[in-house]
């Protein structure tokens, strides 16, 4: 007998929390931990981006190896395990204070929120769809900006009680254990065999991928630089230090609603318009970041934390459309140059910094690369069906 169905409201509900524990804790809360970890520790930004560009390496590989077809057993297996390897990392970060230790730490848990994410998708955007229920995806994406503000809530909080950065770690990782059991019962069993997608043959894809792809790894490398460094921008600025306890958590409100504002934007315009689009927005909020006005850091977090899951969903949409035939090679391509991007723009951040003393030039290149990231996507024309 096959198991029940889990009603599409609590089963998007497991993929919000899901990926809340894996990109909205694992992935992103470096970002508020690091002003406080790097005084502590005395890293320099190129350390700390060192540090961050290992993270974006781990979930390039886990990315990768999540979309073939060699992993055995169930993906829902796959993504509760996932979950613990980013919880457990989380809080080992606690325990480390080299650059060598941390970045091992940070690439497995990049590894595991990639498996998180590719996993979590991939099961409850089929049952949503299953269900007739696919407007529900904007619920499951939500999950980075509740796991963003949760986490941003529980830094800011230890802290204003003078708790230290190890302590910041440690009770990220237990919040991220807690709500593993939640999503055990949300997300349940379906009666799979298999962890990875379809073995179908790759067919033609659509030359416009050519394109596609690259904008993809600029967007990656354009979003980055203020997604891993804003909460140090702040710190760094006089005017705008004040900011630093909530600025993080602009960013978290922002993607809440980020996923379907930008749907109803793309049905209005075109899939390849609305992505260009975002890409000019959020390179707006990049540069407003630096300007050195008391308030751009936060309009920065607003127009970061509105477009970049966005960006994302929209991206990986319009490259499953190009290559009908096979759209998991295509994701795969688009991940890859995606995490390239990743890996290349904190580290060009950090070294930058230490050179300059200032956030402005990788912030100014990275919304360049934005907009030339705008420009390719904008020669597409508009989509074929979403």
């Amino acid at each position: 007998m096959s198991s029940p169905q889990p009603r599409p409201l609590a089963l998007a509900t497991g993929g919000l929390l899901a990926l809340a524990v894996a990109m909205g804790i694992g992935r992103f809360v470096y970002t508020p931990i690091l002003p406080a970890m790097a005084q502590a520790l005395g890293l320099g930004k190129g350390q700390a981006g060192i540090i961050a560009g290992a993270n974006f390496a781990g979930y390039l590989a886990g990315a990768l190896i999540a979309s073939t077809s060699a992993l055995p057993g169930p993906r829902r297996a796959w993504l509760l395990g996932g979950l613990c390897a980013s919880a457990a990392t989380t809080a080992a970060m606690a325990l480390a204070s080299s650059v060598a230790a941390m970045s091992v730490l940070r690439f497995a848990g990049g590894l595991a929120s990639a498996f998180v994410l590719v996993f979590a998708s991939a099961l409850v955007l089929e049952r949503l769809a299953q269900a007739g229920r696919a407007g529900l995806s904007a619920v499951l994406f939500a999950g980075v900006g509740v796991g963003i503000l949760a986490s941003s809530g529980v830094v800011s909080s230890l802290a204003a009680w003078a708790w230290d950065w190890r302590s910041q770690w440690l009770a990220c990782g237990l919040v991220s254990a807690l709500v593993i059991p939640a999503v055990a019962v949300l997300v349940p069993p379906a009666g799979e065999a298999r962890a990875a997608g379809s073995d179908a043959p790759a067919g033609p894809a659509d030359r416009r991928l050519r394109l596609l792809i690259p904008a993809y790894g600029l967007f990656g490398a354009g979003y980055v630089v203020t997604a891993t460094f804003l909460v140090a921008i702040v710190r760094d600025s006089a005017a705008a230090r004040p900011l630093e306890p909530y600025v993080w958590a602009v960013v978290g409100l922002a993607v809440l609603p980020s996923i379907w504002v930008w749907n109803r934007i793309a049905a209005r315009l075109g899939l390849y318009a609305a992505f260009a689009l975002a890409c000019l927005v959020e390179a707006a909020g990049v540069a407003l970041s630096v300007t050195g006005w008391a308030l751009g850091p936060v309009v920065g977090a607003v127009l970061l934390g509105g477009t970049f899951m966005s960006i994302t969903a929209l991206g990986l949409i319009a490259a499953r459309s190009l290559a009908a035939a096979n759209p998991r090679r295509a994701v795969a391509l688009m991940t890859v140059a995606f995490s390239i991007g990743q890996i290349v723009g904190p580290i060009f951040a950090g070294i930058a910094f230490d050179l300059t003393g200032s956030f402005v030039v990788p912030s100014l290149a990275a919304a360049a690369a934005l907009i030339l990231a705008a420009g390719l996507v904008a020669r597409l024309g508009r989509p074929l069906a979403a």
